[in-house]
């Protein structure tokens, strides 16, 4: 091959260069990303918000009813030492009723400051939500004694129930195998750069 052959591009002189080398990386960095939750912790999550509206609504029932329960618990209180004033049992069955709704507010509260917690894989959470649920099932115990029997203590009776087992049921869902390695991983990572391919300039 002759020296003009060689300077000429067009006869091609490139020929046995060679090629460029690429831009992109097999060895990229990771890169946090934001992926959707597992279907089990969805479901977790909608067994929890739900569980909120019903202790919600239980709250504000038992608020409402909360004049024709007092003379309730205050019989309730009587029947275990009768030898008290009328005026200590209607104390007693003030403090026994703000006592357990203060109690049920508290918990509701709990569990929410909870649920955020699990939604940001908060190591542990599942312990406190359990402990919740622990803490709900005596209060449901002692919600037997204090509401009564009427129709207006069985509407509270079957909300607190109803709270309790979308608790639980919440609890079992986010206990899946999917749901404990999505909190396990505690970020969602992946190798390359955020939107795109990043080819070669």
């Amino acid at each position: 091959m002759t020296a003009d052959q060689t300077d000429d591009p067009t006869r091609g002189g490139r020929a046995g260069q060679p090629a460029r080398p690429t831009l992109r990386s097999d060895n990229e960095p990771p890169v946090l990303v934001k992926e959707p939750p597992p279907f089990t912790v969805r479901l977790s999550q909608l067994l929890w918000v739900l569980s909120f509206v019903a202790g919600g609504i239980g709250v504000v029932y038992l608020f409402i009813v909360r004049e024709d329960h007092l003379p309730v618990i205050t019989e309730a209180i009587r029947t275990v030492d009768g030898s008290r004033t009328d005026e200590i049992y209607t104390s007693a069955g003030d403090i026994v009723f703000w006592a357990v709704f203060g109690t049920m507010v508290a918990l509701l509260l709990a569990q929410i400051t909870q649920l955020v917690a699990f939604m940001s894989r908060k190591p542990g959470t599942r312990w406190w939500q359990l402990a919740t649920l622990i803490a709900q099932a005596g209060l449901y115990a002692l919600a037997l004694e204090v509401v009564g029997d009427g129709e207006q203590g069985e509407q509270v009776r079957r909300l607190m129930l109803l709270q309790c087992g979308l608790v639980l049921l919440a609890l079992l869902a986010g206990s899946f195998r999917s749901a404990l390695t999505w909190t396990a991983r505690r970020h969602d990572i992946r190798r390359g750069l955020i939107g795109g391919g990043g080819g070669d300039l």
